[in-house]
Protein backbone atom coordinates (compact mmCIF):
# COMPACT_ATOMS: atom_id res chain seq x y z
CA UNK A 1 0.00 0.00 0.00
CA UNK A 2 2.43 2.37 0.85
CA UNK A 3 4.10 1.70 -2.53
CA UNK A 4 0.87 2.57 -4.69
CA UNK A 5 0.63 5.97 -2.65
CA UNK A 6 4.47 6.85 -3.29
CA UNK A 7 3.93 5.85 -7.16
CA UNK A 8 1.43 7.82 -7.07
CA UNK A 9 3.37 10.52 -4.91
CA UNK A 10 6.91 9.90 -7.01
CA UNK A 11 5.32 10.48 -10.27
CA UNK A 12 3.03 13.54 -9.65
CA UNK A 13 6.05 14.96 -8.09
CA UNK A 14 8.05 14.41 -10.71
CA UNK A 15 5.28 15.78 -13.56
CA UNK A 16 5.99 18.80 -11.91
CA UNK A 17 9.53 18.72 -11.41
CA UNK A 18 9.95 18.16 -15.11
CA UNK A 19 8.54 21.40 -15.93
CA UNK A 20 11.46 22.73 -14.49
CA UNK A 21 14.09 20.48 -15.75
CA UNK A 22 14.44 18.33 -13.16
CA UNK A 23 13.47 15.13 -11.64
CA UNK A 24 12.59 13.58 -8.49
CA UNK A 25 16.38 11.90 -8.38
CA UNK A 26 18.22 15.53 -8.42
CA UNK A 27 15.53 16.98 -5.73
CA UNK A 28 17.11 15.38 -2.61
CA UNK A 29 20.67 17.25 -3.64
CA UNK A 30 18.69 20.54 -4.36
CA UNK A 31 16.93 20.34 -0.52
CA UNK A 32 20.02 19.90 1.09
CA UNK A 33 21.41 22.42 -0.53
CA UNK A 34 18.53 25.14 -0.40
CA UNK A 35 19.10 24.18 3.99
CA UNK A 36 22.91 24.46 3.75
CA UNK A 37 25.69 25.80 0.83
CA UNK A 38 28.59 25.36 1.25
CA UNK A 39 29.01 21.77 1.94
CA UNK A 40 30.94 18.96 0.37
CA UNK A 41 29.64 16.00 -1.58
CA UNK A 42 30.19 13.71 1.17
CA UNK A 43 27.98 15.80 3.17
CA UNK A 44 25.22 15.89 0.80
CA UNK A 45 24.81 11.82 0.14
CA UNK A 46 24.76 11.54 4.26
CA UNK A 47 22.23 14.11 4.26
CA UNK A 48 20.02 12.71 1.45
CA UNK A 49 21.19 9.33 2.53
CA UNK A 50 21.99 8.51 -0.99
CA UNK A 51 25.47 6.92 -2.09
CA UNK A 52 28.47 9.13 -2.67
CA UNK A 53 28.90 8.16 -6.34
CA UNK A 54 25.11 8.53 -6.65
CA UNK A 55 25.54 12.06 -5.25
CA UNK A 56 28.75 12.93 -7.70
CA UNK A 57 26.32 11.89 -11.10
CA UNK A 58 23.59 13.88 -9.89
CA UNK A 59 26.10 17.03 -8.63
CA UNK A 60 27.21 16.65 -12.37
CA UNK A 61 23.93 17.00 -13.77
CA UNK A 62 23.26 19.96 -11.67
CA UNK A 63 26.30 21.18 -12.83
CA UNK A 64 25.53 21.25 -16.41
CA UNK A 65 22.52 22.65 -16.16
CA UNK A 66 24.09 25.83 -14.48
CA UNK A 67 22.12 25.20 -11.05
CA UNK A 68 25.04 24.48 -8.78
CA UNK A 69 28.94 24.78 -9.13
CA UNK A 70 31.57 23.43 -7.21
CA UNK A 71 34.91 25.32 -5.21
CA UNK A 72 37.68 24.05 -3.91
CA UNK A 73 37.51 23.80 -0.23
CA UNK A 74 40.47 25.52 1.51
CA UNK A 75 40.70 23.06 3.86
CA UNK A 76 41.28 19.97 1.51
CA UNK A 77 42.88 19.62 -2.00
CA UNK A 78 40.91 16.71 -2.61
CA UNK A 79 37.37 17.89 -1.58
CA UNK A 80 35.28 20.79 -3.16
CA UNK A 81 32.35 22.65 -1.20
CA UNK A 82 28.76 23.12 -3.05
CA UNK A 83 27.36 25.86 -4.01
CA UNK A 84 24.15 26.99 -5.76
CA UNK A 85 24.67 29.30 -8.60
CA UNK A 86 21.73 32.14 -8.73
CA UNK A 87 19.31 29.91 -10.88
CA UNK A 88 19.86 27.20 -8.47
CA UNK A 89 18.58 29.59 -5.95
CA UNK A 90 16.09 30.99 -7.76
CA UNK A 91 14.04 28.01 -8.23
CA UNK A 92 13.36 27.76 -4.27
CA UNK A 93 10.90 29.55 -3.82
CA UNK A 94 9.38 28.01 -6.81
CA UNK A 95 10.04 24.75 -6.51
CA UNK A 96 9.43 24.06 -2.43
CA UNK A 97 5.14 24.24 -2.52
CA UNK A 98 5.35 21.69 -5.25
CA UNK A 99 5.64 18.38 -2.88
CA UNK A 100 3.45 20.28 -0.16
CA UNK A 101 0.80 20.04 -2.53
CA UNK A 102 1.73 16.78 -4.00
CA UNK A 103 1.26 15.26 -0.45
CA UNK A 104 -2.08 17.86 0.17
CA UNK A 105 -3.86 15.77 -3.03
CA UNK A 106 -3.02 12.39 -1.87
CA UNK A 107 -4.12 13.71 1.78
CA UNK A 108 -7.75 15.25 0.49
CA UNK A 109 -9.13 11.62 0.68
CA UNK A 110 -8.75 11.59 4.47
CA UNK A 111 -10.19 13.77 7.47
CA UNK A 112 -8.23 16.34 8.72
CA UNK A 113 -7.77 14.09 12.11
CA UNK A 114 -6.97 11.23 10.08
CA UNK A 115 -4.57 13.51 7.53
CA UNK A 116 -2.73 14.35 11.03
CA UNK A 117 -2.30 11.06 12.17
CA UNK A 118 -0.96 10.10 9.00
CA UNK A 119 1.38 12.58 8.74
CA UNK A 120 2.39 11.54 12.22
CA UNK A 121 2.91 8.02 11.80
CA UNK A 122 4.79 8.58 8.30
CA UNK A 123 7.01 10.92 10.40
CA UNK A 124 7.86 8.28 12.69
CA UNK A 125 8.29 5.70 9.63
CA UNK A 126 10.98 8.26 7.98
CA UNK A 127 12.61 8.84 11.38
CA UNK A 128 13.13 4.89 11.83
CA UNK A 129 15.17 5.20 8.93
Amino acid sequence: MINVVANKASKQFDTELKKHGLTVALWPTMMCLWEEEGITQREIAQKSKVENSTTTRTLDKLEKMGLVERQTDPNSRRSFRIYLTNKGRDLKETLLPVPIAVNQSLLDSLDEDEQLEMIRLLQKMVSAI
